[in-house]
């Protein structure tokens, strides 16, 4: 991890196909899935029946870990200016209880390393409340700054550093102080989870459909044999799809973060479209199995603070749920990394911090992950409660039209996955 290395010149859009790159550990991408569903769960509502489970693990409390450099938390969220930012690690934690399923990564030299596989930057901004997820890539190239572990010693200071070692320097506080830093937002709220209950989380609310576009999916590495069309995917086929890469038409990483930005917003329509959050006994189960494989902030420990951020997002249109990339550049030292493309992602914390409508101008099909859904596959609006007569209204915003080199989509938009099989077979 050299730091002599330069940034790439501003102004060029990556093409990087980091198929090239060694397989990521089934485990890394195990936590993919389960990152991903917690951050929906959090911002659908689960949280509010998360306050019912939490007399169920004292461990999450206990394990709860303290951020090194973020602004403390108000009583009530709604006193944080600019907005909730929540951040969520996904970390390829080697449990024994998972091993059989991964062979050398559970019994090799790294069997007990871990690593930020996954990372999830939340926000949540104010009056009115828009939630934009923002996924940073694992290949990323940036700096990771000196993190203080909790026995006082310090470790990091790296000037040029992949992202998903952060959480080796020093925990999840120092993968929330690299996203901090590197974003210019204060992220008071964190979480880590490991890959336990993955598919416990998918059988209790039923599986979620997903779209499988051009001609199917196939990919040895995780055994997918799939044709194109809607598919209700449960438990093991669950993971497996959130996994594939090879199975996509690019290969790469990043086509895998589309492809799984697919899941969330469906995964969402499924919450909300089918009165999951309205069923208290599934509820209850969805939530007490993300409590038992969470690590929380101390900040998101009360349990009433995940009744707030539950409550503060119920309402908000699919419209207004955006699934971003950070956005970058091939790293012209090694064309398997990426690393920041500042410009852009300038334009995006701008718009986060004037709390504007955001708009992706991506193509969806340029990713390699996904492709634009055929009409038939089309999502339907989130139901938006009736406002309060006695609120202040918001001050009307322009849209902010991103970058194009920044992708991304709307829960209110239908992808299907850019399988690697020709649609004519």
């Amino acid at each position: 991890m050299s730091p002599t290395n330069p940034p790439a010149p501003r102004g060029r859009r990556t093409v990087a196909r980091h198929g090239a790159l060694t397989s990521p550990s089934p485990f890394g991408q195990l936590l993919k899935l389960l990152g991903v569903m917690l951050a929906v769960v959090l911002v659908a509502g689960a949280g509010v029946t998360a306050y019912a489970a939490y007399d169920l693990t004292a461990s999450f409390t206990d394990e709860a870990v303290a951020l090194e450099g973020q602004d403390s938390v108000p009583p009530d969220i709604g006193a944080i200016e600019g907005g909730v930012n929540l951040f969520i690690a996904g970390t390829d934690e080697c449990l024994p209880e998972f091993a059989d399923y991964f062979g050398d990564r559970c019994t090799g030299a790294d069997a007990g390393g871990e690593l930020n596989d996954v990372n999830l930057l939340v926000h949540i901004s104010d009056n009115p409340r828009r939630v934009t997820v923002i996924s940073f890539p694992r290949d990323l190239m940036t700096e990771i700054p000196v993190c203080t572990n909790a026995d006082g010693s310090e470790a990091g200071g790296i000037s040029k550093g992949q992202i998903n070692s952060a959480f080796t320097y020093g925990g999840l506080s120092c993968a929330v102080k690299t996203v901090s830093e590197l974003s210019g937002l204060s992220i008071p709220f964190a979480a880590k989870v490991n890959f336990g209950g993955v598919i416990n989380i998918t059988d209790a609310i039923g599986g979620v459909e997903v779209c499988i576009g051009n001609g199917g999916i196939r990919d040895s590495y995780t055994g997918i044999d799939w044709p194109a069309g809607m598919r209700n995917v449960q438990g093991i086929d669950a993971l497996q799809f959130l996994r594939t890469r090879h199975g996509l038409e690019n290969g790469s990483d990043l086509a895998r973060i589309s492809n799984q930005q697919q899941y969330m917003s469906r995964l969402a329509h499924k919450l909300v479209g089918e009165d999951v959050l309205s069923n208290p006994a599934l509820l209850y189960k969805l939530a007490t199995t993300a409590v038992e494989n969470v690590t929380p902030s101390q900040s998101l420990a009360n349990p009433l603070t995940l009744v707030q951020i539950a409550l503060a997002v119920k309402s908000v249109p699919f419209d207004e749920i955006v699934f971003l990339q950070y956005p970058v550049y091939d790293d012209p030292s090694d064309s398997n990394r990426v690393v920041p493309n500042y410009e852009a992602a300038d334009q995006l914390w701008a718009a986060l911090a004037a709390n504007q409508p955001i708009v992706p101008t991506s193509d969806p099909d340029s990713t390699g992950g996904v492709i634009a859904a055929d009409p038939g596959t089309e999502v339907t609006p989130a139901p938006v409660e009736s406002a309060d007569p006695g609120a202040t209204p918001a001050p009307s915003e322009s849209a902010v039209e991103l970058n194009s080199s920044i992708p991304g989509t709307t829960a209110a938009q239908a992808t299907c996955s850019a399988g690697n099989l020709r649609a004519d077979g």
